[in-house]
């Protein structure tokens, strides 16, 4: 029924995924594949299929005959090499499984490998994420690609609240950091790295997708196609369920669940959130797909991008994320959206965005364990020279997401003095370097409620330091790092019982 629409129309990209085609008969995957080949594919393109690391680790046999179809490019999930995490995910995988899919794969003929690994897991900690990380540069796939845990259809979605969008850059900027160190290349945002030269390490269903806003065509079980201006989702994308999907298509019905005729900011919008994906839109692609010029239509929006340091053009036709804009990116993306989105956006995000509901998952997972009882904080208590200002950070992870704190932190077992670990701390999460002496001490407070993670004793030190000197910015858990009016301090904007602490040192040192 499609290739009557479709005729002899060039296709640049053929994609078989979900992770489940492996799962099929290999007559069953000989059937298809002959039918996808009656359309006019172009030559030299990949055809892409996805697996897992049971079926690649225990039926060579399947995976030869897959290679023998012409599927040229192949992607397996690890998801992570955790084995806590995946019992968690009631997924079957282990080390020795990873090892002897990737090399059945290989003996099949395969020279085009990706590995897919998720990150942003509540209980996930940056050690193991790294050792995942490791781990699978190892095994020498030709590309990684990275996914942001979204949880949904696990035993994990309910935890999802729990997770800052802080924890997921940085697990992301890990990755980014091992794998170029590894020789494996992307520019900035985007989750596809390849090791070879030039290539996107994407298949050419998605490459041609992402870049040139390519229409595509999706068959299958609530599969969503976009051609032109029109989206359409196929039968089961609601109630997942094969027999509407069977009945339509022996009737000669095309089984189509939904299809909207877009307005065309919709689709301009949809079509730039994908070209982040890549961390860039091609103003040639954007031309040759709308008929219009990108700068033309999107001149405030570039001129805030550029202004602030997040996007910036690497030629006459890239304009690209930069390093500080791909921590932003689920802020600048939005800037592309119709107006009508942007409205909905804040509705949505008024119904579902709340800072409690997370922190009392975190608190829930919170293992206390992890410090001694009581543990040890150190906070920074640092006035510029006229003593009006002092320097707070805004808290990025739970609990007290997006208040205003001290700066510091926990007492580690390689600091070698309370004085040490508060030095350190100031320095990771404003970036200032300054002496702490005993001299310094001013406060130790010990009350066991002050935490809502169990009893953590703090040790406050006091710094004055010139404020033209010292230019702060935020790292480590901040999200940014300020001068502040003393007077302007509110104690419904503070976490902990750090308005307490300011107010009760300045009041004793009577400034």
């Amino acid at each position: 029924m499609y290739r009557e629409i479709i005729g002899d129309k060039p296709i640049v990209g053929y994609d078989l995924g979900g992770g489940t085609p492996s799962y099929l008969s290999i007559e069953n995957l000989e059937r298809i594949t002959a039918s996808i080949k009656k359309f006019n594919l172009i030559d030299g393109m990949y055809l892409s299929i996805e697996t897992t690391p049971v079926i690649a680790a225990k039926d060579f046999d399947k995976i030869k005959a897959i290679r023998g179809l012409g599927y040229n490019r192949i992607s397996m999930g690890f998801q992570t090499v955790s084995e806590a995490l995946l019992e968690s995910l009631g997924r079957e995988g282990s080390k020795s499984i990873y090892e002897r899919a990737v090399e059945n794969i290989r003996r099949a003929g395969f020279d085009r490998l990706n590995i897919d690994l998720m990150y942003g897991f509540l209980n996930q900690s940056d050690d193991d994420f790294a050792n995942t990380i490791k781990y699978t540069i190892a095994l020498n796939p030709e590309f990684i690609t990275l996914y942001r845990n979204r949880y949904k259809g696990t035993k994990l979605e309910a935890e999802s609240q729990g997770v800052t969008l802080y924890k997921v850059n940085r697990q992301y900027d890990i990755a980014y950091k091992l794998l170029r160190d590894a020789g494996y290349i992307a520019n900035n945002g985007k989750n596809t790295f390849s090791r070879i030269p030039d290539d996107f390490g994407t298949s050419s269903y998605l490459t041609k997708r992402v870049v040139d806003a390519t229409s595509y065509i999706g068959f299958g079980l609530g599969a969503q196609s976009f051609v032109g201006n029109y989206l359409a989702y196929n039968l089961g994308c609601a109630d997942h369920k094969l027999r509407k999907y069977f009945d339509a298509v022996d009737n000669g019905i095309l089984p189509i669940n939904d299809i909207a005729d877009m307005p065309v900011e919709e689709v301009r919008a949809k079509a730039i959130s994908v070209m982040f994906y890549f961390g860039f839109i091609s103003m040639n692609a954007y031309r040759s797909r709308f008929g219009e010029d990108f700068r033309s239509v999107y001149g405030k929006q570039i001129k805030f991008l550029e202004d602030n340091f997040l996007m910036e053009f690497k030629d006459e036709d890239t304009f690209m994320l930069t390093d500080y804009g791909a921590a932003h990116l689920y802020g600048i993306i939005p800037l592309f959206y119709s107006e009508r989105s942007v409205k909905e956006m804040f509705r949505m995000s008024d119904r579902w965005l709340n800072d409690k509901k997370g922190e009392a998952i975190y608190l829930e997972k919170y293992d206390r364990k992890v410090f001694d009882s009581p543990s040890i904080a150190v906070d920074l208590i640092v006035l510029n020279k006229e003593k009006t200002k002092i320097l707070l950070i805004n808290r990025a992870e739970h609990p007290y997401v997006n208040r205003l704190a001290l700066p510091g932190g926990f007492y580690k077992n390689t600091d070698d003095t309370l004085e040490a670990a508060a030095a350190r701390e100031l320095l990771e999460e404003t970036s200032v370097n300054a002496d702490v002496g005993e001299e310094n001490l001013v406060k130790v407070t010990s009350t066991k409620e002050r935490d809502p993670r169990g009893w953590i004793v703090s040790v406050a030190y006091l710094l004055v330091l010139d404020e033209k000197d010292i230019m702060p910015r935020a790292d480590s858990d901040a999200i940014y790092a300020a001068w502040t009016d003393l007077n302007s301090l509110n104690k419904d904007d503070m976490a902990f019982d750090h308005y307490d602490i300011i107010m009760g040192v300045v009041k004793k040192a009577e400034f």
